[in-house]
Formats: structure tokens, C-alpha cells, sequence
């Protein structure tokens, strides 16, 4: 068994089983990947793949298994080559990022653009996508750290940490009944159509559980995972809109009246995680410290020894995280 042929394999699963496309992204032929999966199958005694012709057609219930492996086995690899380059060279490398539209949009440019003035040698990767996705770049190596929100039960693979406290605002056009009210009520604001968050994306949770207390049904119309796009549609009366306070920009939406809705929803919390196990390289600390400035190295090193939610709820108990 080779390294080479774990890589293969690894590789091909996630290219939707393509060897050719496998082949391009690993600069080799496909005739060479298909040969040496041939070998690591003839070696181990099973298939890992399942095949129509040439053709791969799917993981095969030992493949899952053996894959599930090999991931292990790559990423401890790519943790070698981390330990190694930090003596090489401490401030260069890449920086993989798996995060919301909200993060990418209006958390992240201040400390990205701090990131790169103090490390213009580290090459950023941001990768977008549901709560899901993010989990599963960080859990593979995809990406280095998870940024969420939502389905915190999706990172058990990850040691997560928590970054900082937000809330949500109410969204209407000037004109609005809604933009005279001071002080406004689940059961007012429940009267109207609603236009917010895709369910599963930033702190859709605590909008549904705040209905749901009050023994009432949000009449949502219209959802998406972009704060932009929901403000788009309250500007066309589609209906009220429900964002991250974070996404109301006085100096870009005057046309619009954000009305604090911390009085009617429980704060959300964002956290910041990696996979457990992981060899953080020094600018990794230093990201993790701008981002959340309460998360320093020495924290962060703790946080990987402890191993339940008790232990971690204990760590962070008496530390106030700071508000967006």
C-alpha cells in the first residue's frame, strides 16, 4: 500500500468519481490513477469503487470505510507538511475559510484585509456555503476553519469556539406602517409577511423559536441566504425583512429603517472552529485572534484538551463576548 494510491482514491471520491478530472487536477494520466486503484483493491482483497464498463458508479459500502481512512491518513499528512513548513518559513502558506454570505460580507473584510497588510505571503481561500457544506469543508481539510452559526450539532468533528453575540433588526421601507411603532411586538410584527433567512442560515433557529413561544406561525413568503437579497425584496414590498443587525449599512441602505429586534429574538452566537488534532501554524493563531480578539493562543490551545461541552461551556463561562 502506498501513499500515492490513498491519495488516488481520495482524490477520485471527491471528484464525483471523474478520473479524468482527477487526473487534470493531480497533473498525471488517468490510465496511471486506474491502475494503481486496480492494485490497492487487488492488494486489500475488496473494491472500493463499483463500475459499469470503465466507468465508476459509485463508493462501495468497503470503499466507505477504507475512504473514511484515508481522509485521516491525508490530512495527518498535510498536518506534517504544516509542522515543516512553520520551521521553514512561519509566514507563508494558505488559509482556507468555509463560512455564510453574512460573515463574507460584513464580519470578515476588516480582518482579512488586516490579515494579508501582516501576512501578504499567506494565500486566502474563502469558501461559502450552508451549514452543511461549511462542516463538511472543514471536517475533510477542505477548509481550515468552520465560521457558523446555525446546526452546531453538523460540528462534532471540530473543536468550535466562540467568536462573538448578535442580533437581529427588522427591515421596512420609510413609508412602512411598521417604521412608526417603538416598540414592537411578536404579535404586530407576526401580522405581516416576512422576508428573511433560509432556514438553517444565521440564526433562523431563534426567529422560529421566538413564534413559536408566543403560540404563533411567522408568515414567511419569501427566504434566502443573503442578507443583500433580502433587502432587495423588501425594497420591492415583498415583505418585512428579518437580517443580522450587522447587515444594515446606514451609509448604503437610506432607504431603509432598521428597527432593533433584540427585545423580540435570543442573541445568536457565531463560532470559529478547526478539526480536532489539527497543527495550527503561528498566522492561524493570529487570524483566530483578530477575528475574535478574546481567543488568544494560549485559549486556543486549551480549548483543544477539553474534550465534552461541559469542559468547553466551563472554559468560556466567564469570558463576555463582544457584540456586532
Amino acid at each position: 500500500m502506498k501513499l500515492q494510491q490513498l491519495r488516488y482514491i481520495w482524490e477520485v471520491a471527491h471528484h464525483d468519481l471523474n478520473v479524468s478530472q482527477t487526473a487534470q487536477s493531480l497533473y498525471t494520466s488517468q490510465p496511471g490513477i486506474s491502475k494503481q486503484i486496480r492494485l490497492l483493491e487487488d492488494e486489500l482483497g475488496v473494491e472500493i469503487f463499483s463500475r459499469s464498463g470503465k466507468h465508476l458508479t459509485q463508493i462501495t459500502p468497503a470503499g466507505e470505510s477504507i475512504l473514511k481512512t484515508a481522509g485521516e491518513i491525508m490530512r495527518k499528512v498535510e498536518s506534517i507538511k504544516s509542522v515543516a513548513q512553520e520551521f521553514c518559513d512561519e509566514r507563508k502558506g494558505s488559509l482556507a475559510l468555509a463560512t455564510t454570505h453574512t460573515q463574507c460580507r460584513y464580519v470578515l473584510p476588516g480582518v482579512i484585509q488586516g490579515f494579508i497588510e501582516k501576512f501578504p505571503d499567506v494565500a486566502l481561500h474563502m469558501h461559502q456555503g450552508t451549514p452543511t457544506q461549511i462542516s463538511e469543508l472543514a471536517a475533510d481539510g477542505t477548509a481550515d476553519f468552520a465560521i457558523a452559526t446555525e446546526a452546531m450539532e453538523l460540528y462534532s468533528d471540530l473543536v468550535m469556539m466562540p467568536c462573538y453575540k448578535w442580533n437581529r433588526s427588522i427591515l421596512v421601507p420609510k413609508n412602512h406602517p411598521l417604521a412608526q411603532i417603538s416598540n414592537l411586538s411578536i404579535e404586530e410584527l407576526s401580522s405581516y409577511s416576512l422576508v428573511t433567512y433560509t432556514f438553517g442560515f444565521t440564526g433562523r433557529s431563534k426567529l422560529d423559536e421566538a413564534f413559536a413561544a408566543k403560540g404563533l406561525v411567522p408568515k414567511v413568503v419569501f427566504t434566502a441566504a443573503d442578507a443583500d437579497v433580502i433587502k432587495t425584496y423588501v425594497r420591492l414590498g415583498l415583505g418585512v425583512g428579518i437580517v443580522a443587525s450587522m447587515a444594515y449599512d446606514q451609509a448604503v441602505d437610506t432607504d431603509l429603517v432598521a428597527i432593533d429586534a433584540s427585545h423580540l429574538f435570543e442573541a445568536s452566537v457565531t463560532k470559529i472552529g478547526f478539526r480536532k488534532g489539527s497543527f495550527l501554524r503561528g498566522y492561524m493563531y493570529d487570524f483566530i485572534e483578530m477575528f475574535a480578539p478574546h481567543l488568544t493562543q494560549e485559549i486556543i490551545q486549551e480549548t483543544s484538551y477539553r474534550h465534552t461541552k461541559a469542559d468547553l461551556d466551563a472554559l468560556f463561562k466567564d469570558i463576555v463576548l463582544p457584540v456586532h
